[in-house]
């Protein structure tokens, strides 16, 4: 694969995060060129105040990096998962397959000798087991080709080290989901200002995965903007095949206006102040009604007492239709309660 007297070359699998960091750091301190790999998914909390991590670190290091953008393949991973999901909605065996397929294919196409990544045996539950790593090497076509430097010496010799291109006693033999080897190191390299260790991923949360979870349920053939549009807002189920959502603020709002699709519906209050509630689906006379009814729950609309104060209702007029600049349609609505908001939630 490398030619006899080339330095030999590598493809860092670079979150900006510390791990990863970490064994960009020990590769090139083996005099190895490296070039990074970034995957970018619309699920990714990498970045952070704007800053691209990935894109920081390679700079820092000096070396190539190649941004690459995984939508449409990573839904269909979202949506049936061959090896199912973590904790939430995260299928990290099947992403970490595509992404090291991906990895193997610029390998071979820029004459690599191997690919190497951050991971860190025992620190992941699902993804980075010892079964679970094998699987991964296995399926993405990367047998004996995937480095792992900050747990080399816990696995088995890969063939860039039985080839002599890596010294394997120089890489680590880091396990276990403790920081402190990272840190240590971290510290001894003098790289600081590094993220916090999270998983980088919006399908291991839970709120996020609920809403994602939804989605997948009520409509198989979702799009970049339906799973930005989860990101955002109050999310409501009143059908199976409609939604709303809610924005808690001004902000949240123009997020709400710029996601709108021909055929949704939008709701404010009038005369008080209110929420953007989006309504998406083939809306029934009931759907839109609900809608009315949550926008008036969430605007400054004041609540009325009906008898006592557990029935207690907002009552507003709502304007509604297909775009924002012509909310034409106009009725009047009172809250929901608590209970039946509950009922919707998603």
């Amino acid at each position: 694969m490398q030619n006899e007297g080339r330095r030999p070359k590598a493809i860092a699998l670079l979150s900006g995060g510390l791990d990863s960091t970490l064994a960009v750091k020990l590769i090139l301190d083996q005099g190895i060129e490296v070039e990074a790999l970034n995957f970018v998914t619309p699920f990714c909390t990498c970045n952070r105040s704007g800053r691209c991590e990935a894109q920081y670190v390679a700079d820092r290091f000096g070396i190539p990096i190649k941004v690459v953008g995984l939508v449409e393949e990573f839904f269909q991973v979202v949506r049936k998962p061959r090896y199912g999901y973590g904790s939430g909605m995260n299928p990290c065996l099947d992403c970490r397959i595509l992404m090291f397929s991906r990895a193997r294919e610029r390998m071979e196409e820029v004459d690599a000798a191997f690919v190497f990544t951050g991971e860190v045996l025992g620190e992941r539950p699902m993804s980075q087991r010892r079964e679970a790593m094998r699987l991964i090497e296995r399926e993405s076509g990367l047998d004996g080709r995937l480095l792992r430097p900050l747990s080399a010496r816990l696995l088995p010799p890969t063939i860039p080290e039985k080839e002599g291109l890596v010294d394997r006693d120089k890489l680590l033999a880091i396990g276990g989901r403790s920081r402190k080897p990272q840190i240590a190191l971290a510290e001894q390299y003098s790289i600081a200002d590094y993220p916090c260790p999270a998983s980088g991923c919006r399908l291991t949360d839970p709120g996020f995965a609920r809403r994602m979870r939804d989605l997948v349920r009520h409509k198989e053939n979702f799009d970049l903007n339906d799973v930005n549009l989860l990101k955002v807002g109050r999310h409501f189920r009143l059908s199976p095949e409609v939604k709303a959502v809610v924005g808690r603020n001004q902000e949240e709002n123009r997020h709400i206006l710029a996601l709108v699709k021909e055929g949704d519906i939008l709701f404010e209050v009038q005369d008080w102040g209110s929420p953007v509630t989006l309504l998406r689906g083939q809306a029934s006379e009931r759907e839109i009604s609900l809608a009315a009814a949550i926008t008036v729950r969430y605007s400054d609309a004041p609540a009325v007492r009906q008898g006592s104060p557990q029935a207690e209702k907002a009552e507003a007029v709502v304007r509604y239709g297909l775009s924002y600049a012509s909310l034409d349609g106009i009725r009047r609505a009172s809250s929901l309660k608590e209970d039946q908001l509950a009922e919707l939630r998603v």
